[in-house]
């Protein structure tokens, strides 16, 4: 994840006023707790329905797991779904996981069953924020998630929440069929007084690899992160600020210090070191998933690479005594990456982005990311084979069954 946020205060700060930010000691997790949802959405990683899934953690072994997670100095948990809030036991989860001191925890939601009672929950849990999905206008929104009228009621939820004082966002996923929505949802956050945005660009994971034909097209990245990245600086500059975030192509760091070479050629040096020190993707290092069933996954786009399984040993024996070969492989430095990502002059900025992209497209997590949307020139690539280019999702090609 790109904090675009923290990195423009340091373009525009003093240079005294910069800090570094400090490394956490164990993963990001985030836990699918239910792959029930009452939405059927185009991009969505866990091929989630309105049906009930078998085999799902008890409460009490997923207490078992948050005491392991505080133990391990886990910073944050992100409690997601499917559809967290059709877990009957969510809040009881929440409530544990504040209990016994973990420092961050966080609700994913798509806010469409937030109605008053359940923003009066919500903001008694104390959740640390809560995203909220917005896909574009109401009928781009509604088409993307499969349901008439799940834009008003997520923005119902949304103006619930907030009005409660919880921390809210709306996370927005691009693709060339919503690219032009981007401004909505902008000026939605301004009117709304929105306290983040978060941008995720699609990766190759369940439905989001069905449909990766629809992915945004590179030229429509790049207007769309100068889009963020002109509204950053403009909300800090006139003293309404508000949290920008993206994630899911860590090219977007290196496209980020390209913009700032043009606009702060000054403190573009200094940019380029905490971009450095942040290092890209951090999928298998510093972001972790748990999922429905209890298994452990590098990330949340990994559901078919399963590490272990909370049920039978402890999060923490697995994540760091793994040998896992795609693990070591994540772990690396540098990765094991080819390509272009091999031959990149920024490659410490981006860490190699993305694993699953190349491996639906090739069928080698190492090879190039097909959605770097960089040029060779930006990167100082001079090899000129042709780049590995997103081709339409075939059933059976590479991916197998999360069912």
């Amino acid at each position: 994840m790109l904090r675009i946020t923290n990195l423009m205060k340091s373009l525009l700060a003093p240079a005294a006023e910069q800090r570094p930010a400090a490394a956490p000691v164990a993963p990001v997790v985030i836990w699918n707790l239910i792959r029930r949802c009452n939405l059927c959405c185009e991009h969505c990683y866990s091929i989630s329905a309105d049906r009930d899934f078998p085999g799902e953690l008890t409460t009490a072994e997923v207490f078992a797991t948050l005491d392991d997670l505080r133990a391990f100095g886990v910073p944050a948990l992100i409690l997601s779904g499917g559809e967290p809030l059709l877990r009957p036991d969510l809040f009881e989860i929440a409530a544990r996981a504040k209990a016994i001191g973990i420092p961050y925890v966080g609700l994913s939601t798509n806010g469409t069953i937030i109605d008053e009672p359940m923003a009066d929950r919500i903001a008694a849990a104390g959740f640390d924020y809560v995203g909220i999905s917005l896909d574009g206008r109401p009928a781009t929104h509604d088409r993307v998630r499969r349901m008439a009228g799940s834009y008003d009621a997520a923005l119902r939820g949304l103006r619930l929440s907030r009005d409660l004082g919880v921390k809210v966002g709306v996370r927005f996923t691009i693709t060339e069929r919503n690219a032009d929505d981007l401004d909505h949802l902008l000026e939605l956050i301004e009117v709304e007084d929105i306290d983040r945005f978060y941008l995720s660009h699609l990766n190759y994971g369940g439905r989001g690899n069905v449909n990766r034909g629809r992915d945004a097209m590179h030229l429509t990245t790049r207007a769309a992160m100068t889009r963020i990245f002109d509204t950053c600086r403009a909300g800090l500059e006139r003293g309404r600020p508000r949290e920008f975030t993206s994630g899911n192509n860590d090219a977007d760091g290196v496209f980020m210090l390209q913009w700032a070479m043009e606009k702060f050629p000054e403190r573009a040096d200094a940019l380029r070191a905490r971009l450095e020190a942040w290092g890209g993707n951090s999928s298998g290092v510093m972001i972790a998933n748990i999922d429905n069933l209890g298994r452990i996954h590098p990330d949340t786009y990994w559901w078919d690479h399963t590490l272990g399984n909370v049920r039978t040993e402890r999060f923490s024996d697995v994540w760091r005594f793994t040998t896992d070969p795609l693990m070591l492989g994540l772990r690396q430095r540098p990765r094991p990456v080819k390509g272009r990502c091999a031959a990149c002059a920024s490659f410490a900025i981006c860490g190699g982005n993305t694993r699953v992209r190349a491996l639906q497209v090739t069928g080698d997590a190492w090879e190039e990311d097909p959605g770097c949307y960089l040029t060779d020139e930006e990167i100082g690539v001079t090899d000129a084979s042709p780049r590995v280019q997103t081709t339409p999702y075939r059933r059976g090609a590479v991916e197998k069954s999360h069912a």
